[in-house]
């Protein structure tokens, strides 16, 4: 990591003052976004001619938005939403379980907020055999397999070690997630080998599939002592802060192969004030190391330290805009100057903004930022 100077000091006062603001921002927004008759969150919060408008539900985002309330709340703060009903909404049916990705996100969320309810859950969803069971674990899914990963390191964080079959899920978990990741730390987006259709899924992966195996190898890493996934949380997460660029931008798509960007844009706003944080406080957590130069870095892409020169925050509604993204044409020429090795360094075009945000993201934000 680089050395801090005093410029960056001065730029984490300033960035410490604008994450309890954002966070203020996120606990009233997240009302507006809440379906208090089905107690649960929407899906996409848009702009319309009309004004804002929440569109369709999402459990996995209610997971997500739950986990960055009860930090909030546990950092001093009153949850804007009560949060114990809308977990009993969460448990009260599991039937909306697709895939080992929500088993683990209900899993985290769980050993987090109620872990007396844990092995009841577990059991009640056959968890012990999740792997063999659901469609994005048979995949190798970097991002889902990487939840359910978490959810079982929290679980065994909260003290639930003896929950039927979790060691050999851990172990199974962490072998698809070890064969998904490249030399430098970088993962695809689905598991190596099989045919030769999804090739370029199984090499090139999402910032999100660089972030949440990071959080579970961390997670790992703190609940079992585990030097193994230690190592593996801070590889990605130095490889990722080498690969950030110039204005603290994190990108879109990655090549395990490579060891390179693929695609710049979208630069999702998710990504710099929520997850590309959540990645590095869960490694220096679990690492000792000090990643606070390329947190204060990425956050201020979204407060107008960004290629358009704007400010995405929106404090009259609460929200952060979701996205500077480029029209489709523009995003494959992007693409292309990075293939054919014209370097890093801002696209050849201008980008525009996507105006809608999504629940998790403020609630991403409220649980890599409350109480720190």
């Amino acid at each position: 990591m680089p050395n801090i100077t005093m410029d960056d000091v001065i730029s984490a006062q300033a960035s410490q003052g604008l994450t309890a603001e954002l966070c203020q921002l996120a606990a009233t927004g997240l009302v507006k976004m809440f379906d208090s008759r089905r107690q649960l969150f929407c899906d996409i919060y848009n702009r319309t001619d009309a004004g804002m408008v929440s569109q369709g539900i999402s459990r996995r985002y209610t997971m997500m938005t739950l986990l960055g309330l009860h930090r909030y709340q546990h950092s001093g703060h009153s949850s804007p939403l009560p949060i114990e009903p809308i977990l009993n909404e969460l448990t009260r049916d599991t039937g909306w379980i697709e895939g080992a990705g929500d088993l683990g996100l209900l899993l985290w969320t769980c050993a987090e907020l109620s872990p007396d309810r844990l092995p009841e859950i577990y059991r009640r969803v056959s968890a012990h055999d999740a792997l063999n069971r659901f469609d994005d674990a048979q995949q190798g899914a970097t991002m889902e397999v990487a939840w359910y990963l978490t959810g079982l390191a929290t679980a065994c964080k909260a003290g639930c070690t003896d929950l039927p079959g979790i060691t050999e899920q851990i172990t199974a978990a962490r072998r698809i997630l070890e064969e998904n990741c490249g030399a430098t730390g970088i993962y695809g987006h689905l598991r190596r080998g099989g045919r030769i259709t999804g090739l370029a899924r199984r090499r090139i992966g999402s910032f999100a599939d660089q972030v949440y195996p990071t959080i579970a190898f961390a997670r790992l890493a703190l609940a079992l002592n585990d030097d193994e996934a230690r190592k593996m949380a801070l590889r990605t997460a130095q490889t990722m802060c080498r690969l950030q660029e110039p204005l603290g931008e994190w990108c879109w798509h990655y090549d395990s192969a490579g060891d390179r960007i693929i695609n710049r844009y979208p630069v999702y706003s998710v990504h710099q004030h929520a997850m590309g944080p959540m990645m590095l406080f869960a490694t220096a957590e679990a690492t000792g190391s000090d990643f606070s130069h390329a947190i204060y870095k990425g956050l201020a892409w979204i407060s107008g330290n960004n290629e358009l020169g704007l400010n995405l925050i929106e404090p009259s509604l609460g929200l952060v805009w979701r996205s500077a993204y480029l029209k489709r044409a523009d995003a494959y020429a992007d693409a292309a100057r990075r293939l054919i090795g014209s370097g890093r360094g801002a696209a050849k075009v201008r980008p525009q903004i996507r105006y809608e945000c999504r629940p998790y993201e403020l609630g991403w934000l409220l649980y890599a930022f409350a109480g720190k």
